[in-house]
């Protein structure tokens, strides 16, 4: 069966649908503005290999709209904050596009995405943490 809709159209339509920002408006509110709330949806593999946005919440592309709906078994309470705004990232910001127009169709309006994804994060120089740094920072959270 021919594909009649490929990813780049899928892409572009979600792109159009929704909120994207530059690398710089987003490195410009990173530990700035407390309803910045970076999500990661990248592989764990991805992560490993690549670091990740210091403060990104980790969420898998494909446990994205089972963590954020709160009638799912496997929903995530921090979805449920509305004073944060969620901005997804993924490695080139075709996943992130995909996902944000995924979670508005699900009615989030907090929600955006990179603009190019990690590899323009990387690409501008900005911050990363090693994921055990991110790991151990997330442990101490929970201890706290």
């Amino acid at each position: 069966m021919p594909i009649t809709k490929g990813f780049r159209k899928l892409v572009d339509e979600a792109t159009a649908q929704i909120t994207t920002y530059t690398v710089e408006q987003v490195r410009a509110r990173l530990g700035q503005d407390p309803r910045l709330q970076m999500v990661d949806i990248r592989d764990v593999r991805e992560l490993e290999r690549e670091d990740t946005v210091p403060g990104a919440l980790h969420a898998p592309r494909g446990m994205l709209e089972f963590w954020v709906d709160p009638e799912s078994p496997y929903f995530k309470p921090v979805f449920g904050d509305e004073s944060k705004e969620f901005v997804l990232f993924c490695g080139a910001g075709w996943r992130s596009a995909l996902a944000t127009k995924a979670l508005q169709d699900m009615g989030m309006t907090n929600v955006a995405h990179i603009d190019g994804g990690f590899a323009a994060w990387t690409r501008a120089d900005a911050p990363t943490e090693t994921l055990e740094a991110h790991k151990a920072r997330h442990a101490a959270r929970q201890a706290a």
